[in-house]
């Protein structure tokens, strides 16, 4: 199944087990209601600050968009199996390899940035604490008005509601695994 086609459905499911119009997700999202009607009918493949606005308005994690029917317990996550999302300028990528789910509640995905760009996250839909450990390359973290620099084998957390900003600020690709952990 496509990427547009499982966010659309999941789209679906969770405004009508909220008892939410498309106008009602619209208002609380900052979406436009036609927007929200495409990406439910599966014709758009939304952006990944759109589906931060979506789970923002519906109160829900990231990767509640993104999840696929249900896996086995007991299974080997590849790359190639996992959700990926790119950034519109396609240099940004993020593999989700677990979703939040009611047995978990973390996320856990690879991000990679391309040499010399950025990517601005607009902070995430739930309270959660953002984990994130560089595996290749060097990582210019901002938040708020505070920065960080981060290299191989460096880790970090912090409060993933607010802004942040991903910047590659080392030679090759940057390669990160980062876990959003959702306190309850």
């Amino acid at each position: 199944m496509e990427i547009n086609q499982i966010i659309g459905l999941n789209l679906k499911k969770l405004r009508t087990e909220r008892n939410r119009t498309l106008g009602q997700l619209a208002e609380a999202s900052g979406i436009s209601k036609g927007m929200l009607s495409q990406i439910e009918n599966g014709d758009t493949n939304p952006t990944i600050n759109t589906i931060w606005k979506i789970c923002a308005g519906l109160n829900v994690p990231y990767t509640s968009l993104l999840e696929p029917q249900v896996q086995p317990d007991t299974q080997v996550m590849t790359k190639k199996n996992t959700l990926v999302q790119i950034s519109d300028e396609g240099t940004y990528r993020v593999y989700c390899y677990y979703t939040d789910a009611p047995s978990r509640n973390f996320e856990l995905f690879q991000m990679e940035l391309d040499e010399g760009a950025e990517y601005t996250s607009v902070g995430h839909s739930k309270k959660s604490d953002e984990y994130i450990m560089v595996l290749e390359g060097q990582l210019t973290l901002k938040i708020d008005e505070q920065i960080l620099v981060l290299n191989a084998d460096d880790a970090t957390t912090f409060n993933a509601n607010r802004k942040h900003i991903y910047k590659n600020t080392g030679r090759g690709t940057l390669k990160t695994s980062i876990i959003n952990y959702y306190q309850e």
